[in-house]
């Protein structure tokens, strides 16, 4: 369901949390790194390059953006699986654990740290960051519309994105035998285009939903959600303000815990 061309439209707001992220890693000489939700791949690149003796391994769900990252960046250092994140098979245990935009979709996140954490070898990193905005408007504005009886039954088993609060890493990790630095920041982002927020929810939240409704029922949906974002997200001249709230953890791993 994810479309690779969407997802780019918005390529340098989308990359800037990686580069955020990544400068806070601290690993020197790391054996095996694991892109976790690697998408396209064109970020994976970058982790090979901050660390040029490692072994990568990007993993993704999607056979759409492994095709791309398959085709485009695979090597014989650069390699790609498609697996479910919270169920990773690894060779072996991972020194760096790094995902960027994509736990968010999982459920039970308490277990998911759990079954992270094992694959971590001690010492390991395990970084990561997950939109943190679910309670703002343009959410709000898309949970209004999948109430709506057109819409409600055939979206009622359609996954959801969701993020814990901070205190929630922190005390799962913790326990689990990890040091542990987590912040939010919030990016306010200026959209080009029209309908810009629209297209941006595109490329994410809004791809399981119009997946799952098919071409004429997806199309009345985002012709009901377009007015509803357009008022909450009013166009400027130089473009559309977007705050986005992003959660970032990065956790070192000095135990067995």
């Amino acid at each position: 369901m994810w479309d690779p061309k969407q997802y780019s439209l918005f390529r340098e707001a989308r990359r800037r949390p990686f580069f955020d992220l990544l400068a806070q890693v601290n690993a020197l000489a790391p054996a095996r790194v694991v892109d976790l939700g690697c998408g396209t791949g064109d970020l994976t690149l970058a982790l090979a390059e901050r660390w040029p003796e490692a072994e990568i391994l990007g993993v993704d769900s999607s056979a759409a953006m492994l095709a791309d990252a398959q085709t485009k960046h695979a090597s014989s250092r650069v390699r790609f699986l498609q697996a479910d994140l919270a169920r990773v098979p690894l060779p072996g245990p991972a020194s760096v654990l790094f995902s960027n935009a994509a736990i968010h979709w999982l459920d039970d996140h308490a277990a998911l740290l759990a079954h992270l954490a094992g694959l971590l070898s001690p010492g390991g990193t395990l970084a990561f960051q997950i939109p943190a905005n679910f309670e703002a408007p343009s959410h709000r504005c898309v949970e209004e519309v999948r109430a709506l009886p057109r819409f409600a039954s055939a979206l009622r088993d359609v996954r959801r994105g969701h993020a814990e609060p901070l205190a929630f890493y922190l005390d799962h990790l913790v326990g689990l035998g990890f040091t542990v630095e987590a912040w939010d920041t919030t990016y306010l982002h200026v959209l080009p285009g029209e309908n810009a927020v629209l297209q941006w929810l595109l490329g994410t939240t809004l791809r399981p939903i119009v997946t799952a409704l098919g071409p004429e029922e997806g199309a009345a949906f985002l012709d009901t959600l377009r007015p509803l974002l357009q008022s909450d997200y009013p166009a400027r001249p130089y473009g559309t303000p977007f705050p986005f709230t992003r959660r970032f953890v990065v956790a070192t791993r000095v135990s067995s815990a």
